[in-house]
């Protein structure tokens, strides 16, 4: 099912009036990770710093990341944990790459790679991390600029890899000498999981659509041969399209039967329903210019929807106290 997203009035739609600002003055907030006590880290984008938040309102330095060359669209990107180990996606000079680390309450240790080699660039760094239900490591990837590398299935560029937390690769992808689970992307920045177990994301489009696709197995999403829906034999259509002025979207989550889109040129926060067989409800649009740009969008431990602001990302206009985290509960 394919939907494209209306121009509704957001007030017309019941939209929260605001949410509660519970974190300020951070530099680019890009990947945000709970920890076993329900405590949050946050990677900072450009400083290459991991800010620990224990309680609303109260942020902490645990240390910044070696080897985190920021420049462009590159830096410090996702952040995902599994116990007190810290999963960490990073522009180097080099590439970009998944190292990891561990965090002891205080701070972190050095970083192992783990996964090196995806393509890096001034844009379409994709870095995303997040881990599935099937405890396997999922790392989105952009082309860096380059749109062959999307179709090219030696290069881990413009794809989903999926990987064993040690950065083995797992048996059952569709190659087992490959991290490729699915190929012909962009520039992934959201990747999240259904009830049901379906993996959504996010990507961006070039001049036209951005997309929310439901991910397939070993499938070709398309790009650079198609940007949106292109009805064509072997490529996967979106299950949503925007106009990117409308969207560029960044962050997904999914709370309360409902994916949550993050956008940043768009401006706004975005529910879409996902009925029980995957079917796709219109997007709603909450928050329409109310914060600026918006990066990332998670489900809290708590059941609240955590998301961040992007104003200081060299694109927006920062507003006093940006950027920011805000929560509001769906």
């Amino acid at each position: 099912m394919l939907a494209v997203a209306c121009a509704n009035d957001p007030q017309s739609l019941g939209q929260p009036a605001g949410a509660e600002t519970i974190a300020t003055n951070l530099d680019v907030p890009w990947g945000i990770a709970f920890l076993p006590d329900g405590s949050a880290l946050i990677a900072e984008r450009d400083s290459g710093a991991i800010q620990h938040m224990p309680q609303p309102g109260v942020v902490n330095n645990v240390g910044g990341v070696p080897g985190v060359a920021a420049r462009g669209e590159g830096g410090l990107l996702g952040l995902a944990t599994a116990g007190q180990t810290v999963f960490a996606y990073i522009t180097t000079a080099a590439d970009n790459r998944v190292v990891t680390m561990r965090f002891d309450g205080v701070s972190l240790t050095e970083p192992s790679a783990i996964l090196t080699g995806i393509p890096a660039g001034s844009v379409h760094d994709g870095g995303r991390i997040a881990f599935g239900p099937d405890s396997k490591l999922y790392v989105t990837t952009g082309e860096s600029g380059d749109p062959g590398l999307a179709q090219d299935r030696s290069s881990l560029g413009g794809k989903i890899l999926r990987i064993n937390p040690d950065g083995s690769i797992p048996s059952d992808n569709p190659d087992p000498a490959s991290p490729v689970w699915s190929f012909g992307h962009r520039n992934i920045q959201g990747l999240a999981w259904d009830s049901a177990g379906r993996l959504w994301v996010t990507e961006y489009g070039a001049n036209r659509l951005d997309e929310l696709n439901l991910i397939q197995r070993g499938g070709n999403y398309g790009w650079p041969m198609a940007e949106g829906r292109a009805d064509t034999a072997g490529l996967i259509d979106p299950a949503v399209q925007w106009a990117t002025g409308e969207a560029s979207p960044s962050g997904l989550a999914y709370i309360g039967g409902s994916l949550w889109v993050a956008c940043l040129r768009g401006q706004r926060l975005y529910r879409v329903p996902v009925g029980s067989d995957g079917s796709v409800a219109d997007p709603v649009p909450l928050f329409v210019g109310q914060y600026g740009r918006l990066r990332t969008v998670v489900a809290a431990p708590d059941g609240a929807l955590w998301f961040t602001t992007s104003n200081r990302d060299g694109r927006g206009s920062p507003r006093d106290g940006d950027d920011r985290v805000l929560q509001f509960r769906p």
